[in-house]
């Protein structure tokens, strides 16, 4: 691993996020002989395949596909975005719903999205707000509908016995063995192309046929990106019409609590006492639970994350989800510059381990998987709340605030607030025992 001083954005999460404390900020001219080592480890030292995992420290191993976005310094979004270009991004399709992470994501003159050596990367657009899912589904449905007329071909080359030879046939099986499974598929897919290309040159008809759409050989891993107000809101038709398809496709919501993008206006995951524009003393009703919502269908492999609180969590979740060939969603705890959390956005991993700490934000996943197995589909990821909820809530703005406008309509809706999130809590011990086999 290496870091560029030039690449350093200024947020200081990294000094925040480090456990030991041995990361400090310091002016860039003093580390600026870092950046001949960057280049060299760039441009001379090979990727250590050996070394990457799906654990926490071996995904860092893996080269994010995601560089330099416009996002808030600290913003939470880009850390989910991130990680899924180091676990997926060559072989990513992902659909953005306007908002945020669309504004991060593809600015007007750069992208942060990036390409490996190979020329591999995430394949990105973007969509409107309220159709950003059905974009996303329409992306899947059409490199689907590519990749079986693609297949029919190769089951017609390998059933032509004048031009094919017995190595091409253990090609293609090992291609068709793996044709559902993207990680697996990769590989068989690179050989698939070689033979292609070879039997071409021996005359076969039907390989140049293949080879002039071979970019779409590949299982493509397809990801929805978008934020609470187009997931909860305005795009929901879109996102339960998308679980109820039974495809596989993948659904990342990152979850700010509020309209972020347009000035922070209270969305349905707003939650109850919490103060935006069209709930300026406080919201008074509970947070809509979309993830349970998406688990009543039974086929959905669905997950509720928080990246501070439990890293391993979230690359367990996202690459469940990935694995699971079938709809998913996972719900990202997003700290976001409108919470107006003291000592700043540097602190925004340390206020996602606060908030499930607290039972503010419970981390779950739900995976149809392990049910047609015999075993619970349903795994609680989070402990016992610690206490301290309202102490949490006063530590951001977006409640603080309320104590000053409104005192006793703030105390009463903290209350309801604890106690709503008690009932959750009790709720998902309730879910726990009811799936267990």
């Amino acid at each position: 691993m290496a870091v560029s001083p030039m690449d350093c954005m200024g947020c200081s999460v990294c000094v925040g996020a480090c456990k030991v404390g041995a990361i400090e900020m310091v002016p860039r001219e003093q580390e600026l002989a870092q950046q001949e080592v960057f280049d060299y480890m760039v441009k001379e030292v090979s990727e250590k395949k050996d070394m990457q995992d799906f654990t926490v420290k071996g995904s860092q191993f893996k080269e994010p596909l995601l560089e330099f976005s416009g996002s808030c310094a600290g913003c939470a979004e880009t850390s989910y975005a991130r990680l899924v270009t180091q676990l997926f991004g060559e072989r990513a399709y992902i659909s953005n719903a306007t908002g945020c992470s669309s504004i991060w994501g593809g600015p007007a003159s750069t992208s942060p999205y990036a390409c490996n050596k190979e020329g591999r990367g995430p394949a990105w657009s973007n969509s409107l707000f309220e159709d950003n899912a059905e974009h996303g589904l329409g992306m899947m449905l059409g490199q689907k509908a590519i990749r079986g007329r693609l297949r029919g071909l190769i089951e017609e080359m390998y059933n032509d016995e004048a031009h094919v030879t017995p190595e091409f046939k253990a090609v293609a099986e090992a291609y068709f063995d793996t044709f559902e499974d993207g990680a697996a598929n990769e590989q068989p897919t690179r050989d698939l192309i070689a033979a292609l290309e070879k039997a071409g040159e021996q005359g076969c008809p039907i390989a140049p046929k293949i080879l002039a759409e071979k970019q779409y050989l590949a299982k493509k891993s397809v990801w929805i990106f978008g934020g609470d107000g187009w997931a909860y809101d305005i795009g929901f038709g879109g996102v339960d019409h998308v679980l109820a398809s039974g495809e596989d496709v993948n659904i990342f919501v990152f979850d700010t609590e509020v309209y972020s993008n347009t000035g922070g206006q209270a969305s349905k995951a707003s939650n109850i006492g919490q103060v935006a524009q069209f709930a300026a003393a406080g919201k008074n009703v509970a947070k809509k639970s979309l993830a349970e919502i998406a688990m009543s269908y039974g086929y959905v492999y669905v997950a509720q994350v928080a990246m501070g609180a439990n890293p391993a969590q979230t690359l367990k979740a996202m690459t469940e989800a990935e694995a699971y060939h079938g709809p998913s969603i996972i719900i990202g705890y997003s700290p976001c510059e409108m919470h107006s959390i003291k000592g700043g956005m540097a602190n925004c991993q340390h206020e996602m381990k606060k908030a499930v700490d607290c039972g503010y934000w419970n981390m779950f996943r739900y995976n149809p998987a392990l049910k047609a197995e015999g075993q619970n589909p349903f795994t609680l990821d989070s402990k016992e709340p610690a206490g301290g909820y309202q102490e949490f809530l006063l530590n951001e703005a977006r409640y603080s605030s309320l104590t000053r406008s409104f005192p006793d309509r703030a105390e009463k809706l903290f209350a309801e607030s604890e106690e709503a999130a008690k009932a959750r809590y009790e709720h998902l011990l309730r879910l726990k025992s009811l799936y267990e086999v």
